[in-house]
């Protein structure tokens, strides 16, 4: 589960912000297997379409994280959940977009494909109202 400032993200969803407020995140992982899973890195990357193929990953000058963009997640057991916590500060106003990637920590191997991300969040960073 993802929340965008305090509300439950769907991928279909554009969530709006107001530039230089921080915007609160907050990611689950649901363990549904038999087995405890872990250790992984949670990572989460913003980024911006251009809509030709092309994404901008070079956010600095754009967007900061409060906190780290990376949390590590050490094991989850069966039918538990564990919960990670940060924020993004917008600097300026646009369509933005949130990578969220789990992948395996200390480790070359990677997951398959339907562990590796979540549907990107769509976040629109807009003029704060006067």
């Amino acid at each position: 589960d993802i929340l965008v400032d305090g509300k439950v993200c769907d991928c279909d969803v554009v969530v709006t912000c107001q530039v230089g407020d921080p915007v609160p995140l907050q990611v689950k992982l649901t363990n549904w297997s038999k087995h405890s899973v872990g250790p992984f890195a949670l990572t989460m990357m913003p980024y911006q379409d251009y809509q030709n193929g092309v994404h901008n990953y070079e956010l600095q000058d754009a967007i900061t994280f409060v906190g780290s963009n990376t949390f590590h997640i050490d094991t989850v057991k069966p039918a538990k959940d564990s919960v990670y916590f940060g924020a993004l500060l917008f600097l300026y106003t646009g369509d933005f977009y949130l990578n969220i990637k789990f992948h395996e920590d200390n480790s070359s191997r990677e997951l398959p494909l339907s562990w590796l991300c979540l549907p990107s969040v769509h976040i629109r960073a807009t003029e704060p109202v006067a």
